[in-house]
């Protein structure tokens, strides 16, 4: 198997530093709104990797994290006017809910920074031992011209990388390219105790100490979106070797952006598509067909055509497994038909060849409708006998199994609101009808029927109870 290493800008085969057991790191969402299309096509894609990897007989050790703690979900709290924590806590829930609908497995390990604040502040302290970071003013910054090989990821020179750098107001930085490991605390901000005083962790130091945590100092795989790799990737490589002096990730993987109108698609350009609002139109499956359909290093237009192509897509696959499904019951008795089983055999092994070649999916697909092509072919035959079908099933299972496409959505509601909660989004819902903004209003009221909270509009108000 080859992969694009980000590091190297090549293909190299992969080697597991442990033979028969891989190590996979792919940076989870910040936890503060729903997660939008360009989120999940990592989710989608490495929940792919991890099971071609198993189809392959690896052993898989897969982390994904939540970033629980951060500059956006302490404004987004303080804004709605809740804490910070229950802030959190409804967004992991949420992105469950849609993660699963999208046939994504659970990872083995979900940690959560808030829950690794030790590790966190263990990894700084060795930092600051090795002179690679220093404290000031409760803050620490991490010493980027003291790491020669700052921009190894992102393949720039540190005067370039110096270029765009700033010292924003109330910074302590002794360089405008340094950046925070850990952040004094503001009046009202939540904070940890540490050898500094009161605060939290930067973003990229979160990572760090969750991924070594969990999988060595040195592992396989780190996964993530394109705009990740400079400066979250980059800075995340430099604290771990700084700190322990290995090579941090042997095999650096990153998606392409999905665009709308060839701009990338992201919550502060307000150009972004939920994957609620996507699904409620198009189907979660249909979304993950849409995603699996394009090589993962390519960028992806998000388009209603783009959606309507998926939808017919996965209707065909769908169509063609249960025919291949009735006819192994149902067919007849005849012998199997020893060239369509060497058929069989080459789609499978050019469908694994697809995916050995950098974990290219488009082109999986596109071996999987060669072979429903035929395989309708062969199930028109009325000589079809339940042996051909079985292997023609077999076939797009063995295909399903990697892609995931194919699945029984969950029928549980997501994770339930607290009474608070239900309160306050009545309250919206009354504020936009008082001001005839029906849309909202009715953007309100399904939520909380999603939520599995009934609501009865009467001449007193709204009233609710729990379904």
């Amino acid at each position: 198997m080859r992969l694009y290493n980000t590091l190297t800008l090549k293909k190299e085969e992969f080697i597991p530093i442990k033979p028969g057991h891989v190590g996979m790191y792919v940076c989870g969402p910040t936890v503060y709104s729903y997660i939008h299309i360009g989120n999940a096509r990592p989710v989608i894609i490495f929940d792919c990797l991890r099971r071609f990897f198993e189809y392959l007989g690896q052993k898989v050790t897969f982390v994904q994290n939540f970033t629980d703690i951060d500059d956006k979900i302490i404004n987004a709290a303080q804004a709605q006017g809740v804490l910070w924590s229950e802030l959190t806590e409804r967004f992991i829930e949420e992105y469950r809910y849609d993660t699963a609908r999208l046939g994504v497995r659970e990872a083995d390990f979900h940690p959560r920074a808030t829950e690794n604040i030790p590790e966190i502040i263990a990894i700084i302290e060795r930092l600051i031992e090795n002179g690679l970071a220093y404290s000031a003013g409760g803050d620490v910054y991490y010493r980027t011209e003291k790491f020669p090989k700052y921009g190894q990821l992102s393949h720039q020179a540190q005067e370039d990388l110096l270029a765009g750098a700033r010292i924003n107001p109330g910074e302590q930085k002794e360089n405008p390219a340094d950046f925070a490991l850990w952040k004094a605390a503001k009046p009202g901000e939540p904070f940890w105790e540490s050898p500094w005083g009161q605060g939290r962790p930067g973003w990229h130091i979160e990572c760090s100490a969750m991924s070594t945590k969990l999988l060595g100092e040195t592992f396989d795989i780190h996964g993530g979106g394109q705009d990740l790799a400079f400066p979250h990737h980059e800075n995340e490589a430099a604290q771990s070797e700084g700190a322990t002096g290995k090579r941090f990730v042997n095999y650096w993987l990153h998606n392409g952006f999905i665009t709308v109108d060839k701009e990338k698609m992201g919550k502060s350009l307000g150009n972004f598509f939920t994957v609620r609002d996507a699904a409620e139109k198009f189907g979660y499956k249909t979304l993950r067909m849409f995603i699996v359909s394009s090589a993962y290093r390519s960028p992806l237009d998000y388009s209603e055509n783009a959606l309507t192509s998926a939808e017919n897509a996965l209707k065909r696959i769908q169509t063609a497994y249960d025919n291949a499904a009735f006819l192994a019951e149902n067919g007849g008795d005849t012998p199997m038909d020893t060239a369509f089983a060497a058929a069989i055999s080459g789609y499978e092994q050019k469908f694994r060849e697809a995916l050995e070649d950098d974990f290219n999916t488009a082109n999986a697909v596109a071996v999987w409708f060669d072979a429903i092509r035929e395989g309708n072919a062969r199930l028109a035959d009325a000589e079809t006998s339940r042996a051909d079908a079985k292997a023609l099933l077999a076939l797009y299972g063995t295909m399903n199994s990697v892609l995931g496409i194919i699945y029984d959505l969950p029928e549980d509601a997501p994770g339930g609101l607290s009474d608070d909660e239900v309160n306050r989004l009545l309250e919206e819902r009354a504020q936009a009808r008082a001001e005839k903004n029906f849309a909202k209003s009715d953007e309100l009221r399904d939520y909380l029927k999603d939520n599995g909270i009934v609501i009865e509009d009467t001449k007193q108000g709204a009233k609710w109870s729990r379904a």
